[in-house]
């Protein structure tokens, strides 16, 4: 048996695991309380808002993927927000801005977390709503143990939130000063909103009708017009370096609601994957699977120098594509048909060289050749970030603790159903907190760009191409379903490509696939202020051999070794034909745990 940091936990009436060990256990209270995977899910999120500030907030987006007892398929609840009526071209240029600011009021496009884990409550949980938002309640209110990073983030901020962003200050440093590693933190204008949110939705009977009552609260109630209020005149510092007014508005969020979509899936050595649409990163995986599907992956060592330049390759083109072809479906036509069919997948298998590659390579698509030019053109550009302050979504391997990142969850009940949900944004970093709401907004628009004729380019009413990415697997012959992710920006669906090719090909288990050692390339084009491009950049954990590095460095990869134990933060869990449930966490920055019985 291989040596892991931790145990592969392993029950049947319920998993739990998440990115903070409060998230999975207010989890597994959810289940022990009569609540399904549904339930646990929405108020794992809901506690990681307050006590992973710095990585989501309930004004963020969220893709979730959800699959219910029984069924052949998940299904996909978009809960990433559009780009506000006024957010256009023309007028963020007419701002003076080349690039949307990674942090700051234009950065803000409609808040969907919220939404989509009403939709999801409404159609498919059990419990009352009161239930659901108590623990992050009970946590805002009371306090929680605040991490080390987040009392770093919130103490390298001080100076700037009091000078910029005094709303801010008065929530993230009550009384002026940061709170320390470990003391307790409380939120108590969040955990106030809520309770008002709840008042206002029991004010109607029946759970399902309090949901909607909720939900309207939020986005055309007293939340949306205290966000409206807000941002009629206020005018802040950004990571451009300039103080601007944003332009969404009450009538935007009242405009906007969640929905359900179909996933993208593609066949990998007798399983089936499915990944959300090309509004999020997560075809990538499915294109690299495709892609790697003619090579032989099961003799290669899963931790040797052939192994990792192989998938890096493939890697780089998919995240290639993704620059030039990926956006909103809803308006753009996109050739996605294509991009996960076994010929294009021929052909981009044979750009795979003995060396490492250092262009970026989309694909070439008939009809499609101007955004390949333009692809490759803003990689070329010389992006550098201005004198404000950023709120990228790094990998954590940087271990940057001003800029924000993602949370992860993943649930399976006793019933067989299953969650797997990438909440981000809103951020404590990457907007100023709402007057009385205790929640700052988010920061997604900074994924378009502000040039005319692209998938990704910023217009009204269309979805930014998120980096958030749940996944979800299933062997064809029915014996296991899987659910997986990890938080990383560009890193996500790298490090879970390594994950499930490791599960795969190596037969480990979910702990085991979790401690192997991760690598990843900046190469591709970032899709985070200020939309940096690395050419041949490749991060290794310092756990992989000296010898297997050595030969990467000889085979023309731009080595950057990681501190041990730092590159990323992969939950998994899954459910086999007889009901057996196991679940794992990643050990990496101490904070994610897995539980169940």
């Amino acid at each position: 048996m291989t040596f892991t940091t931790r145990p592969e936990i392993t029950g049947t009436f319920g998993v739990a695991t998440s990115t903070h060990w409060i998230a999975s256990a207010v989890g597994m209270k959810i289940l022990e309380s009569g609540g399904n995977a549904f339930d646990a899910a929405a108020a794992m999120g809901f506690a990681l808002t307050v006590v992973e500030p710095h990585l989501n907030g309930p004004l963020g987006d969220m893709p979730l993927m959800i699959r219910t007892a029984g069924a052949e398929a998940p299904q996909m609840i978009c809960g990433q927000g559009t780009a506000p009526a006024k957010a256009t071209i023309a007028h963020y240029k007419s701002e003076g801005l080349t690039l949307i600011p990674g942090s700051g009021l234009l950065a803000t496009v409609v808040p969907g977390a919220f939404g989509a884990w009403m939709l999801m409550l409404r159609d498919h949980g059990k419990l009352p709503l009161r239930e659901v938002l108590e623990p992050a309640i009970h946590y805002a209110r009371h306090g929680h143990p605040v991490l080390p990073r987040v009392a770093l983030t919130i103490a390298g901020l001080a100076t700037f939130f009091e000078a910029e962003w005094p709303t801010s200050h008065a929530t993230w440093l009550p009384g002026g000063s940061p709170p320390k590693p470990s003391e307790l933190f409380r939120n108590p204008d969040l955990a106030d909103t809520w309770d008002r949110l709840l008042s206002e939705a029991e004010a109607v009977e029946g759970r399902e009708a309090q949901i909607e009552a909720a939900t309207d609260a939020f986005y055309k109630g007293f939340i949306a017009e205290a966000i409206d209020d807000y941002l009629q005149t206020a005018s802040v510092m950004d990571a451009a370096g300039g103080r601007r007014k944003g332009v969404l508005t009450g009538q935007d969020m009242a405009d906007w609601q969640a929905t359900y979509e179909d996933p993208l899936s593609v066949d990998y050595h007798g399983w089936k994957v499915w990944k959300g649409g090309t509004w999020t990163q997560g075809p990538t995986l499915l294109q690299s699977l495709m892609t790697l599907s003619g090579l032989n992956i099961g003799a290669m060592d899963l931790n040797g120098a052939e192994f990792v330049h192989t998938v890096t390759e493939a890697m780089k083109l998919s995240f290639a594509d993704r620059e030039a072809y990926y956006g909103d479906p809803l308006h753009t036509d996109i050739p996605v048909e294509t991009l996960l069919s076994a010929e294009y997948a021929t052909a981009r298998r044979a750009q795979i060289g003995a060396m490492a590659s250092l262009d970026q390579r989309p694909g070439q698509i008939a009809g499609h050749e101007a955004w390949a030019e333009a692809a490759i053109d803003r990689a070329g550009r010389d992006m550098a970030a201005g004198p404000g302050i950023g709120a990228g979504e790094p990998t954590m391997a940087h271990l940057t603790e001003r800029r924000g990142d993602t949370v992860h969850i993943d649930v399976i009940d006793q019933w067989g159903n299953m969650v797997s949900a990438t909440p981000s944004g809103g951020w404590l970093q990457s907007s100023p907190v709402v007057p009385g709401l205790g929640m700052p907004l988010n920061s997604r628009a900074q994924m378009f760009w502000l040039d005319e004729g692209l998938p990704t380019s910023l217009a009204p009413g269309r979805r930014p191409r998120t980096t958030l990415s749940p996944s979800m697997a299933a062997r064809t012959d029915g014996s296991l379903d899987l659910t997986f992710g990890t938080p990383g920006g560009d890193q996500q669906d790298q490090w879970q490509l390594i994950y499930f090719l490791r599960l795969v090909h190596g037969g480990l288990n979910l702990q085991e696939g979790i401690d192997a050692p991760l690598f990843h390339t900046g190469h591709l084009q970032s899709s985070f202020y200020p939309r940096g491009v690395r050419p041949g950049h490749l991060m290794v954990e310092p756990a992989f051999d000296e010898a297997v590095i050595n030969d990467l460095r000889r085979r023309g990869h731009d080595i950057e070794l990681a501190e041990p134990w730092t590159v990323g933060r992969l939950t998994a869990a899954s459910r086999d034909r007889d009901g057996l449930l196991k679940a794992a966490a990643t050990p990496r920055l101490m904070q994610a745990y897995a539980a169940g019985r």
